[in-house]
């Protein structure tokens, strides 16, 4: 079954000190690892990026709205903008795995617990096998 890698938010906001990432430590590092490693292997990779009207920390063009310069600066085969919590709620992503042959989703980005976790259950509800990448998915944590 065909497989293509799903970075989900990994912006500049997580790395800015207002709502910064850390858990697990590492996490962006093997986010990038895996999309290297797609890259060669040849897996499509999605990138998901967060925009929201209402919240300013979301704006797009804001510096927090940009993704992270390492994630931006690598090969991707499509980019989602994304304005809910799941990246197939209102977006092209369904369509265009499903037309890619594609059967199995790998997770990796930010905000495991609400955008990682909604999109896995949404992506099984669509009939899509999930794997993910615990040690390259990160939260804010407070301890």
């Amino acid at each position: 079954m065909k497989k293509a890698l799903v970075i989900i938010d990994v912006q500049n906001i997580y790395f800015s000190g207002k709502m910064r990432v850390s858990y697990p430590p590492g996490s962006l590092t093997n986010i990038l690892k895996a999309m290297d490693h797609a890259a060669v292997a040849g897996i499509p990779i999605i990138v998901v990026q967060h925009v929201s009207s209402s919240m300013a920390l979301f704006k797009r063009g804001s510096e927090e709205w940009k993704l992270h310069p390492e994630v931006a600066r690598r090969k991707h085969d499509l980019l989602i903008e994304k304005t809910m919590p799941g990246s197939f709620t209102g977006t092209e992503l369904e369509s265009w795995l499903k037309t890619g042959g594609v059967g199995t989703i790998v997770i990796a980005g930010y905000m495991t617990q609400m955008c990682c976790d909604t999109t896995a259950r949404h992506a099984v509800h669509l009939g899509f096998a999930v794997e993910f990448l615990s040690d390259a998915t990160g939260t804010p944590c407070c301890f």
